[in-house]
């Protein structure tokens, strides 16, 4: 009970502190998310990743223009074959490292003919450790997100078929991917990120979500799905929670803490649920 307490309380905190920086504007989910890097306690969840660099990448880091008249960054892995079927893989609190270059070829591998992009939210930075990585959380602007995501969504085209995966700070924007990509957008897959709140964005949902989380998660907790649960339910959206006894980050291959019988679970479970929706 304390510790939920002094978790709503810091994050009541950080809201009143963004709030005051923000000239009174209401707080979007993604938003309220990167809040948490406020907290000492969460940022400290995060253990540094350990070092890696990804060999013989099959894809190759693509240049785009973004809707505001500037420029983005992804990295994308093309089909074998002509496809219209897109996955959106978006990077968790790190940016868009090794790692999550890793894990996208691993989508491309296990979904077989279709095309993959990581787009980069960072603006081609890189978090090496958790005090940057939580400088850079903070400075995301949903505006200029929302520009690189409109930017990848014009890069792709009006054909495209989209899905979206994202963990923790990927999470929440997973979800906003696939709301921002409307009717094109066919599966969403979050893991342990922060939902939606507002009724009329909820509404307009064209893709069922798969909502991977950790129970364990003080963060994205037990209060937070069952709001989701209900929202969803209100809104006559579909939502699939995949729980696990497990912490929040246990699927991220870059924390130290890496809990692989479960990642490997919910791994399966995330691209079954993509290749059923994604046809």
């Amino acid at each position: 009970m304390k510790t939920s307490l002094a978790i709503t309380l810091s994050l009541f905190i950080a809201t009143q502190n963004f709030a005051q920086k923000s000239c009174c504007t209401k707080t979007s989910s993604t938003e309220t998310f990167a809040m948490l890097t406020h907290n000492e306690k969460f940022v400290a969840t995060h253990l540094d990743p350990k070092p890696f660099t990804l060999s013989n990448p099959i894809g190759k880091d693509i240049i785009f223009k973004t809707v505001d008249g500037k420029e983005g960054y992804a990295y994308e892995i093309k089909a074998e074959r002509p496809t219209n079927n897109y996955v959106f893989v978006i990077h968790e609190w790190w940016g868009l490292n090794d790692y999550i270059k890793q894990e996208s070829e691993k989508i491309f591998k296990t979904l077989g003919n279709v095309n993959v992009i990581a787009i980069d939210l960072y603006d081609n930075k890189i978090a090496p450790v958790k005090d940057s990585a939580a400088k850079y959380m903070q400075s995301v602007k949903a505006e200029r997100a929302e520009a690189i995501i409109k930017g990848v969504l014009s890069y792709v085209g009006t054909k495209a078929n989209i899905a979206t995966i994202g963990w923790c700070f990927g999470g929440g924007w997973s979800m906003q991917s696939t709301l921002l990509a409307g009717k094109k957008s066919k599966a969403c897959v979050m893991y342990y990120g922060m939902p939606e709140e507002k009724m009329e964005k909820l509404k307009t949902l064209n893709a069922p979500i798969l909502f991977v989380w950790p129970e364990q998660d003080q963060w994205i907790n037990k209060e937070v799905v069952t709001k989701f649960e209900a929202n969803m339910k209100t809104a006559n959206k579909s939502l699939t929670v995949k729980s696990y006894n497990a912490d929040h980050a246990f699927a991220n291959p870059s924390n130290p803490k890496f809990y692989k019988e479960f990642a490997n679970d919910a791994f399966k479970h995330a691209v079954e649920f993509i290749k059923l929706n994604l046809k």
